[in-house]
């Protein structure tokens, strides 16, 4: 249950930053910085209930992990991102880190 909790702060994680974009505009400001607080809170929740049986630097690093591979993908596809291939490579290290920290836990 711990990694199903992991996967969905993870998944939460990639929220908060897409609040903040919104936030960038005055016509979404107040809800995109409300949004971001929102996910910030559910996804701290989240991590929190994995880390009482994933270790700390494990969960942190797959927490991150698919935070920041989730909201590079939604910036290149909603909101314009620059992509490359060498920018999805590194999306690709990010992931294979995090899978190799679960297969070595």
């Amino acid at each position: 249950m711990s990694w199903l909790y992991l996967v969905l702060a993870g998944l939460l994680e990639i929220g908060w930053p897409v609040g903040l974009k919104m936030a960038q505009e005055q016509a979404t400001r107040v809800a995109g910085i409300g949004i971001a607080l929102a996910f910030m809170a559910a996804s701290g929740w989240f991590l929190w209930l994995a880390q009482r049986h994933i270790p700390m630097g494990t969960a942190y690093a797959v927490w991150t992990g698919i935070g920041a591979a989730g909201t590079f993908l939604v910036g290149v596809l909603f909101f314009g991102d620059p992509s490359s291939l060498m920018r999805y490579l590194g999306v690709v290290l990010i992931v294979a880190g995090v899978a190799t920290l679960k297969l070595a836990s």
